[in-house]
């Protein structure tokens, strides 16, 4: 019995297609006359979004995160067709090759093809003929789009604050009251994006896709020409998201109401314009620090990452998410903090000669037998769980969850079995060795002769990530080894 995962993808570009329902219905039934268990949190839909650009897709950047990730809880990967997961031929081909390196297969389940080297040719000649029909599909789209601009029309979805209705942007109450909060703390109260994002949050407010502001978000409606009742099309370029040049931009009067006075614009722009600090590249060298990259947040999970640097060159951090309005908690520190912490941690593990540690292994292949059989156990535990939700959900009789159920019975005791024929005695060569790389590193990073560079490279080849909590004064560490 395999597990599987479905994709529904509709763009806003085609006009005929399956509805995701449609699309939805056709992938669960041809589960279930292959004997695949389709659990309700492993349907993913990406809705008006393009398929030429992965990158654009969450849905679909989220399904291959959890096909490719060490619990490997997929086994295929259902689409309506082939092109619902690509339109880009090169994409098509690097994450079908992820996924295979997963042993994660894709199936169309409107398109049939035969196993083997005529398979793979088909499939071939399908992602062709798709990536020709999205290219001139997307130039007539984008010269259509063109000449709808140029005449006041819209194209896209209406910022916050306003829904389509009759082609025409209207407004909606709820959300335009945020958006002259926004612009009036900008402009009467001083407040920066930071501190506007960080209230909004406080407040509960929410984004247009019902998400958390941050600075950006709070940027982008104050930057906005669409509250001063301008449409601007053509601002970047569609493939590498690049700002054109203003003579290329068309700017046109919309037909839509507007809620914000061209007073209070203006003046959000002067003193945007006045406090705007131009954007200026760091040199190469100065973006590794022995810290970079391994600190995270306790609250959110995010990443440390550097917020400045004292006159007598202490580097603080703070947590990225928390920079941009969308983690609560502060979790600024410095090095002159972090380093003394992380050096006793070392130092304990070394004076209790025992570490907790996880395994990573450098060749699929040569991992045991035993650990091979335990994760497949895991993995049944796991579709266990999701034919129960399959029932629950109603997805199931009670028939069909009791055949599954007996499958998996039968595959657990067949595991079980030949687990039985392997020894399980642990062996202390991992932790010798890792214990000496310990060792190394806390002689590197107290050493004032080590280069950051030094430092860097010692700490991480034992540490995967260490976990500050501000609140505690405290720090957990995750130790690793390869094989």
């Amino acid at each position: 019995m395999k597990t599987g995962a479905l994709y529904v993808r509709v763009s806003t570009d085609d006009q005929v297609e399956y509805s995701p329902d449609a699309q939805i219905r056709l992938g669960l039934e041809y589960a279930k006359k292959n004997n695949i268990i389709i659990p309700k949190q492993f349907i993913f839909q990406d809705d008006g979004i393009s398929g030429r650009k992965a990158n654009n897709r969450p849905a679909f950047q989220n399904l291959i995160a959890i096909a490719k990730s060490d619990e490997h809880p997929i086994d295929v990967i259902l689409v309506w067709k082939f092109s619902r997961f690509a339109r880009n031929q090169e994409e098509a081909i690097v994450y079908k090759n992820l996924l295979k390196k997963a042993n994660v297969d894709v199936i169309s389940v409107s398109e049939p093809i035969p196993d083997g080297f005529i398979g793979e040719l088909v499939q071939r000649i399908f992602e062709w003929m798709d990536e020709y029909y999205s290219i001139n599909l997307s130039g007539e789209v984008m010269r259509g789009m063109t000449e709808r601009a140029s005449r006041g029309g819209y194209n896209s979805d209406p910022p916050l604050g306003y829904r389509m209705q009759d082609g025409v942007p209207v407004i909606v109450p709820e959300q335009s009251e945020i958006v002259k909060k926004i612009f009036n703390w900008y402009v009467n109260k001083h407040m920066s994006f930071f501190d506007i994002a960080t209230k909004l949050n406080a407040l509960g407010y929410k984004t247009k896709r019902n998400g958390k502001f941050q600075n950006r978000t709070v940027a982008y409606i104050i930057r906005n020409e669409f509250y001063k009742g301008k449409i601007v099309w053509n601002k970047s370029d569609h493939s590498t998201r690049k700002i054109k040049d203003k003579s290329e931009w068309i700017i046109t009067d919309g037909e839509h109401e507007t809620f914000i006075s061209d007073e209070l614009f203006n003046a959000a722009q002067e003193i945007d314009k006045a406090t705007r600090r131009p954007f200026k590249a760091r040199a190469q060298s100065t973006y590794k620090h022995w810290l970079s990259g391994i600190l995270v947040c306790s609250a959110c999970g995010g990443r440390l990452v550097r917020s400045g640097k004292s006159k007598s060159g202490n580097t603080y951090f703070q947590c990225t998410a928390y920079n941009h309005a969308s983690c609560n908690e502060s979790h600024l520190t410095n090095e002159n903090a972090l380093k003394p912490a992380i050096l006793d941690a070392l130092k304990k593990v070394l004076d209790s000669g025992t570490v907790n540690y996880v395994v990573h292994s450098t060749n699929k292949e040569e991992k045991t037998e035993s650990e091979l059989i335990n994760r497949k156990l895991n993995r049944i535990a796991m579709k266990e769980e999701r034919i129960k939700e399959a029932y629950r959900d109603g997805i199931d009789t009670i028939e069909e969850y009791k055949a599954n159920k007996e499958i998996l019975n039968k595959e657990r005791q067949e595991l079980i079995a030949l687990l039985e024929q392997y020894s399980n005695e642990p062996s202390n060569e991992n932790e010798n060795r890792l214990m000496q790389k310990i060792r190394s590193s806390y002689d590197i990073i107290s050493s004032d002769k080590s280069t950051d560079i030094q430092k860097h490279k010692a700490l991480t080849s034992v540490v995967e990530k260490i976990v500050y909590d501000k609140k505690n004064h405290s720090l957990l560490m995750f130790f690793y080894i390869n094989d």
